[in-house]
């Protein structure tokens, strides 16, 4: 039953993302920083947490579930620090993710010829 909700899940949130860029023309960097920003807002109440129960894949994978991982690797180390953690800590669980997507456009980069 965890597919069927991850399906779901997933599929309301890039339907939700279709649905704006469509009705409100707006180009990929501001599709972006909306769905980041509103993982972040969707984590305040734990609520995002209990989506990712009852879909799992479903809401980590689409671009809010990034914005969650900043807003949890934050405050994991402003308990530890500080508010100096916020700044400090804030790509402490997405690191990893984030240096595989660089080295992967890198791949890609080279893999294929840019069109002019």
């Amino acid at each position: 039953m965890i597919y069927v909700y991850a399906f779901l899940i997933g599929g309301a949130i890039c339907a939700l993302a279709e649905m704006l860029k469509d009705f409100f023309r707006l180009t990929v960097g501001h599709m972006t920083v909306l769905f980041v920003s509103l993982g972040t807002l969707l984590d305040f109440g734990n609520f995002y947490d209990r989506l990712i129960q009852i879909s799992g894949a479903g809401a980590m994978l689409p671009i809010t579930g990034f914005g969650h991982s900043l807003v949890h690797a934050a405050l994991a180390s402003a308990k530890e620090q500080g508010w100096i953690g916020i700044l400090t800590g804030i790509y402490g669980k997405t690191s990893a993710g984030i240096a595989f997507v660089f080295v992967f456009a890198v791949f890609i980069g080279m893999l294929f010829r840019p069109k002019k």
